[in-house]
This record gives C-alpha cells, sequence and structure tokens, in this order.
C-alpha cells in the first residue's frame, strides 16, 4: 500500500527549500565581499623596519604601524580594508576596489614625516611641532589651493623665520619637505629639477610670529585635501620594505568573475545532466541536495564575512564534483544490493547503513589536506582551502542526511516497490533473492578482468616514469613563477590580440626587459612578461600608467622577494609532508599501516606526475599548483579509501585467508566493485575541472590543468598501485611466522 503522505512531506520539503533559496539567494550574493582579483585592488606583504637606529620592532610597534595605516586607508575612501599583522615584523595589507592603485600604494607607504629645513637640509622644525589634526586644505591670497598647519609654539616658529632671515638674499627659503631622505635628498639639486620632491620654498621677508602656518606649492585641490588628511593621519612609526606584492586591474578582476561563474554554471548543469542519466530517479534527488549544498556554502560564507576570491569560486565549483562522490558511494552500494533481489526498502536501508563509514573516512582524509593547505597558504590560496573545508562539510551533511531523507521519503511510500527502474537498474540484472547468500557477489562487467595479474606491468610502467622523470627534472628543471623565484610578473590586457614583439617594444620604452613574454586569451589578448628583478613601487606605477594609456586597461602586477620566494618554496614542502603525516596516521588507526603506507605511496606518485608533467611542458609553476597537488593529495586519498573499505569488508567476510590467492581474490573483487564508482566520481570531477580549464578565466588556466593531471595519475594509483602494494606487502605480512608461547616446563630443582 502507498503511503502517499510521504510523498506530499517530499514535495512539501522541496518547496520549502525552493522558497528558501529563491527568496533569500540575492540577498546572500549581495552581501558576500569580492576579493581584489575580481574587483580590481592591491595586496602588499610589508617588513616592517626600525625608522631611527635604536628602535625596537615589538607587538607595540605594528600595532601603532596598523592603525596608522588604517588611518590612511581612511583618506583613500576604501571600505572595508584588510590589514593583518604576519609573524614578528610584517604586515599584510590588502585593498580591494582602488580605483587609483598608484596613489594607493604611495599613501600607504610614505611615512609623512613633515620637515622645515633650511637650504642647506638643516631641520628647523618637524612633525613634532605640529598640533595633532590640525592640518586642513584651504586657500593662499591668491586663491590656490593650499594646506593650512598649527604650530604649538609661535615664538618657535618666530624663532625659524628670524634665522633664515638672517642667511641673507638668496638663501632666506624655509624649505617645506615631506620624506627627506638622509644623504640622499638635497635642495640644491632639487631646485634645479622641473617637478623637485620637496613641497614648496616660499622666500622669508620678515620675522613671523604665529602659529597658523600656510604650505603654498602647485597643487591641486585634491591634492592639497591628501596631503591634510596624511598629515592628520600622522607619520609612521616605522619604515615600510615592500616583499610581496600583487595587484589587479579592475577590468582583470570583471573578467576573471563573468567568465569563471559562466565556466562554473556548464560544469554543474554537465554533472546534473550526468547525475540523472546514470542514476535516474536518485539523480533527480542529487540534484536537489547538490543545489541546496551550493546554497549552503554561500550562506556559511556570508555568515564568516568572508572574501571570496577567484580560487574559492574555483573550489565552490570543484566542491560540486567532489560532493557527488558521496552520492555515488551510496547510489553504487544501492543498486548493488538491488542486483542482489533486495526490495528498493531493504536496498536503500542496506546501502546507507554500508556506505556511511567510506564516506566518513574519504571526507576526513580531504579535509586534512585542506586545513593544511590553509595553515600554510597565502592569502588567495587561504580563500581557496577555506571554501574547500566548508565545501567538504557541507557536501556530508547534503549528501549524507539530505538524499536519506528526501530518497528515504520515497522508497519508505512504497511507490518505488519493484520499480528498479527508477534507481538504474535492468530487471534482468536483479537476481533471485533464494539463490543469494552472504558470499555472493553483484556480477559487474569486469568480473573477467584480472587486476591483480597485470599488477608487475603497473610497476613497472610507474617505475619507468619514476626514472623517467627524475632524469626530466634534473635536465628540464621545473619552470618556476616568480612565487618561487622571486622577480616581478605584469598580466597586460587589450581589446586586440598582441603580440610578444608588440609588449617587449613597450616595456623597452620605459626601459624594461623581461625575461621572457608570453600570450594568453581566446585571442592573445593577455600578455604576460616576466623579470628576474623586484620593480620598485616607482616603476610599477610607470607601468600602470604607461599600459592604461597605450590600451586603456591598467595591467596587474605582482612582485616577490627573494626572501618570501624561498618562505612559499619551504612551506610548500612543509605542507605536503605534513599532510602525508596525518594521512598515515588516520589510515593506520582506521584501517591498518599497510594501507597507510600504500596510500602514501600512490599520492607521492600523483604529485610526482604533476610535477613531471608540468617539467615537460614547460608551465609554469606558482603558488596555486600547490594548492592543485594538496587538493589531489585530498581527492586521490578519498579514491583510495573507498578501495581500502571495500577491501576490508570482503576481508572480514573471508573467513580463511592463508595464500596469496586469497588476497589476490579480495583485491580483485574489491577492484571490480568499485570500478564504476571510481570511474564515475572522476568524471564528474573532470567535468568541472574541464569547464573552468576552457571556460574560466586565464589565472586559474594552470591550477585546472594541475588538478586534470592529478585527477587522471590519482584514478590510476588508486586502482592500480595503492592496492597492488597492500596486496604484496599484506602477503608478506601473513608468511611471517607468529611467535609462539613457550612454557617453561622444567622439573623444579629439589
Amino acid at each position: 500500500m502507498v503511503k502517499r503522505g510521504r510523498i506530499v512531506a517530499f514535495f512539501l520539503i522541496v518547496l520549502l527549500l525552493a522558497g528558501t533559496i529563491g527568496l533569500t539567494t540575492n540577498n546572500i550574493l549581495n552581501n558576500i565581499k569580492l576579493g581584489l582579483d575580481l574587483q580590481g585592488g592591491f595586496e602588499i606583504l610589508y617588513e616592517v623596519k626600525p625608522a631611527n637606529k635604536g628602535d625596537v620592532i615589538d607587538r607595540k610597534a605594528l600595532v601603532s604601524t596598523v592603525n596608522a595605516l588604517e588611518k590612511r586607508v581612511n583618506v583613500l575612501g576604501v571600505s572595508e580594508p584588510n590589514i593583518q599583522i604576519e609573524g614578528e615584523d610584517r604586515i599584510r595589507v590588502q585593498l580591494a576596489g582602488v580605483s587609483d592603485q598608484n596613489k594607493a600604494r604611495e599613501i600607504l607607504s610614505t611615512e609623512a614625516k613633515l620637515t622645515f629645513r633650511d637650504v642647506n637640509d638643516q631641520v628647523l622644525l618637524d612633525g613634532t611641532d605640529l598640533v595633532e589634526g590640525g592640518a586642513a586644505q584651504g586657500f593662499d591670497q591668491e586663491n590656490r589651493p593650499a594646506v593650512g598647519i598649527k604650530l604649538k609654539s609661535a615664538d618657535e616658529f618666530r624663532q625659524v623665520t628670524e634665522q633664515v632671515l638672517n642667511m641673507g638674499a638668496g638663501e632666506n627659503l624655509l624649505v617645506v619637505w615631506l620624506d627627506f631622505e638622509e644623504g640622499v635628498d638635497s635642495f640644491k639639486e632639487e631646485v634645479t629639477k622641473p617637478n623637485p620632491k620637496f613641497l614648496s620654498a616660499p622666500a622669508v621677508s620678515k620675522i613671523l610670529n604665529e602659529s597658523d602656518v600656510q604650505i603654498q606649492g602647485t597643487f591641486t585641490i585634491k591634492e592639497a585635501q591628501e596631503l591634510a588628511a596624511l598629515l592628520n593621519a600622522g607619520s609612521l612609526p616605522v619604515e615600510l620594505e615592500e616583499m610581496y606584492s600583487t595587484s589587479v586591474g579592475a577590468k582583470f578582476g570583471e573578467q576573471a568573475l563573468d567568465k569563471t561563474i559562466f565556466a562554473g554554471i556548464i560544469g554543474i548543469l554537465i554533472v546534473f545532466l550526468f547525475m540523472v542519466i546514470f542514476y535516474r530517479f536518485p539523480g533527480v534527488i542529487a540534484i536537489i541536495t547538490l543545489s541546496v549544498y551550493i546554497y549552503l556554502i554561500l550562506l556559511v560564507f556570508d555568515w564568516m564575512n568572508g572574501v571570496l576570491t577567484l580560487p574559492g569560486i574555483a573550489a565552490l565549483i570543484l566542491g560540486v564534483g567532489m560532493a557527488v562522490d558521496a552520492n555515488i558511494i551510496t547510489y553504487e552500494r544501492i543498486k548493488e544490493e538491488l542486483k542482489l533481489g533486495k526490495t528498493p526498502l531493504s536496498a536503500f536501508r542496506a546501502g546507507t547503513r554500508r556506505s556511511l563509514s567510506t564516506i566518513f573516512d574519504a571526507n576526513i582524509t580531504t579535509l586534512l589536506a585542506a586545513t593544511v593547505l590553509f595553515t600554510f597558504g597565502t592569502s588567495s590560496v587561504k580563500g581557496f582551502a577555506t571554501m574547500l573545508i566548508i565545501s567538504i562539510l557541507a557536501s556530508f551533511i547534503t549528501a549524507v542526511f539530505g538524499t536519506r531523507l528526501l530518497l528515504g521519503l520515497w522508497v519508505n511510500s512504497r511507490l518505488l516497490d519493484k520499480r528498479v527502474g527508477f534507481f538504474g537498474v535492468k530487471k534482468s540484472e536483479v537476481a533471485n533473492i533464494a539463490d543469494v547468500d552472504d558470499d555472493t557477489d553483484v556480477p559487474t562487467i569486469f568480473d573477467k578482468v584480472d587486476f591483480v595479474k597485470h599488477r608487475k606491468k603497473f610497476f613497472l610502467a610507474s617505475a619507468i616514469f619514476a626514472v623517467v622523470g627524475v632524469g626530466l627534472l634534473l635536465t628540464l628543471k621545473l619552470n618556476l613563477g616568480i612565487d618561487f623565484d622571486s622577480g616581478t610578473r605584469i598580466e597586460i590586457l587589450a581589446d586586440r590580440p598582441l603580440t610578444s614583439n608588440e609588449i617587449s617594444t613597450e616595456l623597452s620604452k620605459l626601459d624594461l626587459e623581461p625575461r621572457d613574454v608570453i600570450l594568453s586569451g581566446n585571442n592573445n589578448e593577455i600578455g604576460v612578461a616576466r623579470f628576474l628583478g623586484v620593480l620598485s613601487k616607482e616603476e610599477i606605477a610607470q607601468v600602470k600608467d604607461h599600459f592604461v594609456e597605450v590600451y586603456g586597461a591598467e595591467p596587474s602586477i605582482s612582485t616577490v622577494s627573494p626572501t618570501v620566494g624561498k618562505e612559499l618554496a619551504r612551506n610548500a614542502f612543509i605542507a605536503v609532508m605534513i599532510a602525508s603525516i596525518g594521512i598515515i596516521i588516520y589510515v593506520t588507526i582506521r584501517f591498518e599501516i599497510n594501507m597507510a603506507l600504500a596510500a602514501i605511496v600512490a599520492l607521492l606518485h600523483d604529485a610526482f606526475f604533476i610535477i613531471v608533467v608540468f617539467s615537460i611542458l614547460r608551465i609554469e609553476v606558482d603558488i596555486t599548483f600547490i594548492a592543485a597537488v594538496l587538493t589531489i593529495v585530498g581527492y586521490s586519498i578519498n579514491d583510495t579509501i573507498v578501495t581500502f573499505d571495500r577491501i576490508r569488508e570482503l576481508y572480514k567476510k573471508k573467513k580463511k585467508v592463508k595464500t596469496f590467492d586469497d588476497l589476490a581474490d579480495i583485491v580483485n573483487r574489491a577492484l571490480r566493485q568499485t570500478f564504476t564508482r571510481s570511474i564515475n566520481t572522476v568524471v564528474t570531477v573532470v567535468i568541472t575541472v574541464l569547464a573552468l580549464l576552457f571556460l574560466g578565466a586565464e589565472s586559474i588556466t594552470n591550477f585546472s590543468f594541475a588538478l586534470l593531471i592529478g585527477l587522471i595519475s590519482g584514478t590510476y594509483s588508486s586502482l592500480f598501485i595503492a592496492s597492488q602494494l597492500w596486496l604484496i606487502w599484506k602477503h608478506k605480512q601473513l608468511g611471517k611466522p607468529k611467535k609462539k608461547v613457550v612454557e617453561d616446563d622444567l622439573e623444579p630443582q629439589i
């Protein structure tokens, strides 16, 4: 008898979910803040150094510097800046949506130390003589923009003007400087230049006894307002040296956002279509739970007040492909039970019960890799890791509990009884339950394939690749990007196809010679130039102004100092090692040491495969490459654990396992039974990766390609390397003689 109340409950729940998502999604999307790579802006990592000899850089000095920088950001009118202290002597500044990046960079880095000097560069007054917050924009007697300041002592100013007046004609100038550099700047040199560095140099014709002073110069109203605001913000108590910087033009950000969202929509729709075609009605349930999954991620991200970056969007799209994994594991289990002759209700209960531990273990190991990535990654990579962590948690909730609830309502309604076709199972595939016992395996199309028989061929192929790969790495090496090799990277956007010679010619006009120039984009409208050295902020400003004038779009520029480059390389190595150790520990606890070691060998195999392919193809390796490697580490162990879980299950079922043939039978059966699931899972993730690779932003192309290579390698290693290694090591363990208890049966001495 059909229980229609459960069907009604299903549709009510779906309508409630659809209504909630439809009514609140726009507000959530509007609340989410976009990162600088999506709306333009820049990020700078400063090393904080003492401004004066004997000064100490401690926590107090860093906090004071952050406060001063925040005041300057207020001058720029930037909403919600991100300024953070990192380590013992560094501050990271992130400003998204800045319209004039050159001006912002200048205002941030200037020390804002105002000094009044004579023509011989002797200090007469400095910032300590000013009334705090007393600067204001005004106009001089000829109605030209000027900056008024208040001095603490009128008498002190009288003494200064008297001293300057007595220096005689031609030298009675009171020179006003901002950030005078001792040993570098000189009035007598600057005065001969068309655009001198000092603000003004008025002649003193009489002694002045007043506290209100006006700085006059060739200011525009905006420049005078900015100078007044800068003086009110106060001078920096330290010196700031740029260690790393990246700036993204607004057009780059807008283009990246549009392209990647479009790629995501296409990828997700294809995944939805795949699930419906392959799993029929449960595939429809998967579409509902995946839609809720996407909504939950955006909702949590909004609650966290997170900043959405381009890698973050990539993680969300990838997460859809990976979230399907939990559905596929459950659905494949249900299909197996149906083929054994069970009713849909019995198959549903057995399938969801048996798949839970597999899904849990697979998600935990991926979560471990994502956590390591967050801990050791830079800001953009942290955004990717944050989204990945949220995705893993949300997918577990929706795929496990959401699927059980929604599909369970239909199964328990009895409407699907005897309708195995709704689950993608043909009636001809269903066995007679009377002929089924505990040792009966579900027939598969791979039953005649002997995976174990060809293990030596798999090992030999991987060994040959490893030897050749080492040789290639030693000769070709990696094409390291500036993240690891230090230097400068300039990304230029035009509204027409570019050529390498054209870009080199334009850079030569600025006396810049790039190490190399490569083209990208659908029509070669993007040019990337790399330099060995780190461009100064003045050179960066010239490059930006020049290419805005030539192509009408602000270029994106990144610089990395040698110190930061080495740190990124070291952190990447540490991240992979920690992730590997964590996986060994977890898999050993949940399974056994042989499986843990086999899984790690497979992971290293996958990572090495990606590295060698990138070396052969001369693809640039940047920090997102490490994110891709760690993502594959998490995904590959996910795939391996599913196989190991089935091996463990079959091992427990088999009462006596003594010979190699016994173990080989278990491994073969496990691989045959999980092969379809492994292929289907990798297909869904590959769909989203291909969408990102061909339709997404160019800045994540290398990242997407690394994921694609890793997915192929990860599937191969999970099926043909990890399980075969476990077979060999487990056989050796079984072959070891067990320790016998030796009883002391000697007669007691009398």
